[in-house]
Order: structure tokens, then C-alpha cells, then sequence
């Protein structure tokens, strides 16, 4: 099994900080060297829009985990894939203990493949529940995660 590392750092920077006054804006570093402005959502919690932030990093983590599970799949049955595309969404909301959580993600990728072997839609289908089935992010967290074909 692998261990997976993030280091993150905020810092006052001198500014206020007292409730609902204060930098929400911090840096995430991967092992590999990245470095990633996140913050709060925007709106209701004040973050900075130009970061990312929480809720959009565990849909990007679900929406990449999918592709590469998929990618995987469909090179193991022999489709050639040449591009992949997802419009992905999450939706924030009370979860059934009426605390606040990502209550549903919703991937919906667009998948180009070429070469001879192509899948119909049956197959097609096929190949993504199959990737969704052993997506490890999908497979770790309680939100419901809907492919939309």
C-alpha cells in the first residue's frame, strides 16, 4: 500500500482575527513540489474565488480518480482512448444528520476513443461502472457519486 503526504500552511500575516474576520487563504504542497492556493468557498464562507478550495478538491480528487480508474480499464480490455473530458459538480448541502457536507458529486465525462475496437453504448456503460466501482476516492467517502453518461 502507499502513504499519500500534503503539508498545508496558513498564517495570520499580521491581519484581524476574531469570528468571521480573517484570512481564509492558505497553501497546500504536494510531495512532488506543487503548491496549490486554496481557500473557503466563496460566497457564505468568504473565501477567495481565484483559490480553490475544499469542496472543489475532493470533486476534482473524484473526477481524476474516475479518469485514471477508467483509463486503466479500458486499456486493459484493448479501447484506445484519445481524449477525456468531464464536467463535474458537487452539491453542498445538510446530509441525513443535518450536518453541513458534500451530499452528492455528479461526474459526467465525455470520452473520444478511436482504432477498430469501440464500445457501444451498452459497453460504454459497462466500462464506466466499472471504473466507478474501483475508483479509491468514490470508494472512501460517504458522499453519493453519480455518473451521468
Amino acid at each position: 500500500m502507499s502513504d499519500h503526504r500534503i503539508t498545508l500552511d496558513w498564517s495570520r500575516n499580521g491581519g484581524p482575527f476574531e469570528r468571521g474576520n480573517y484570512t481564509k487563504n492558505h497553501a497546500v504542497r504536494f510531495d512532488g513540489g506543487q503548491t496549490l492556493r486554496n481557500s473557503s468557498a466563496p460566497g457564505d464562507y468568504g473565501g477567495d474565488a481565484s483559490a480553490s478550495n475544499p469542496e472543489e478538491l475532493l470533486l476534482a480528487a473524484l473526477s481524476s480518480c474516475h479518469m485514471l480508474t477508467f483509463l486503466a480499464v479500458a486499456a486493459n480490455r484493448g479501447y484506445v482512448i484519445d481524449s477525456y473530458h468531464d464536467d463535474a459538480s458537487a452539491e453542498l448541502g445538510k446530509n441525513a444528520d443535518g450536518k453541513m457536507a458534500v451530499v452528492s458529486a455528479t461526474l459526467a465525462p465525455k470520452v473520444t476513443f478511436s482504432g477498430d475496437k469501440r464500445p457501444n453504448a451498452d459497453e460504454y456503460a459497462a466500462l464506466q461502472a466499472r471504473a466507478h466501482a474501483a475508483c479509491f476516492i468514490a470508494n472512501s467517502v460517504k458522499t453519493q457519486v453519480e455518473l451521468k453518461l
